[in-house]
């Protein structure tokens, strides 16, 4: 018998397009409706399962890990026997049972994202940096930080810790417009670096559209995490399925430590070629 459930993934984005569905690209969304069908949880023309949506749409290049989506379940449809299925860079960790009705997008009260942001202390001047947080933190219309031209009132807090040559910057709302949070930090770096006055913020935020030039691009994505979905509910409460999270853990454990690897094999060859000896002029 089927029921609405919830499920916690976490996945690394970086081979995919982002989650939403698009067309003749890989998608976070397509790999979980792909698994659903292998296991028959999904009819295979079926658009999608009964009751679903998704609490985030993260963008190309964007990760999670708390990314949550809901949909009328079989009961024996545990997060490890989702995983059985899943690719292994999409990982299934927690479940509950949700009441009828429940919506993971709208019924989400507060969504949380961290960006790892690599900024030297000689590049980036920290109080420059949280100055610029504390002023695009609170309500604002962000307009001119998003290419959505509605609903573009927000209400983010912005919190950056230094962490060596990172400053880890997390940003929480009740939700966000396209981009928005890639953008903030685009803005708050631009600040911190010096290449912008604090004033920068006031414009970004001001009614009238910013000239071209002033324009703020986009952050990468691939440092941007979704780390946290909250739901009002008293009654919804995710159990950890221990056997998928140890899953889990192993995927992601075994990605850093080859890309540590990737890391430090780029690190000896832009060593080397600084090194290089060179003919005389």
């Amino acid at each position: 018998m089927a029921s609405m459930r919830a499920f916690r993934l976490a996945y690394d984005g970086t081979d995919y397009y982002g989650f939403q569905r698009q067309p003749d690209v890989p998608t976070v969304e397509d790999a979980v409706f792909d698994a659903l069908r292998s296991l028959e949880v999904l009819d295979q023309d079926a658009d999608k399962p009964d009751g679903y949506a998704a609490a985030g749409r993260t963008d190309r290049g964007v990760s999670a890990l708390a990314q949550t989506i809901a949909f009328e379940a079989p009961d024996w449809l545990e997060p490890r026997a989702l995983n059985a299925e899943l690719p292994a860079d999409v990982r299934a960790w927690a479940s509950a049972d949700a009441p009828d009705g429940f919506h993971a997008t709208h019924h989400a009260s507060r969504r949380e994202y961290t960006y790892h942001l690599h900024a030297p202390p000689s590049s980036v001047d920290d109080e420059r940096f949280v100055a610029a947080c504390d002023a695009l933190s609170g309500p604002h219309d962000f307009h001119n930080l998003t290419p959505d031209e509605h609903n573009t009132e927000r209400a983010p807090t912005l919190e950056a810790t230094r962490d060596g040559d990172y400053l880890v910057l997390t940003v929480t709302a009740g939700g966000f417009a396209r981009e928005l949070v890639r953008r903030l930090v685009s803005l708050a770096r631009r600040v911190g670096t010096g290449d912008a006055s604090l004033e920068a913020v006031d414009r970004a935020l001001a009614p009238e559209p910013l000239p071209g030039h002033e324009g703020i691009p986009p952050a990468p994505p691939e440092p941007l995490v979704l780390t946290g979905v909250d739901y009002s509910d008293p009654d919804l409460e995710f159990e950890i399925d221990e056997q998928a999270a140890e899953s889990a853990h192993d995927v992601f454990e075994t990605r850093r430590i080859d890309r540590q690897t990737t890391a430090r094999v780029a690190g000896d060859i832009a060593a080397g070629v600084r090194s290089v000896d060179r003919p005389d002029e």
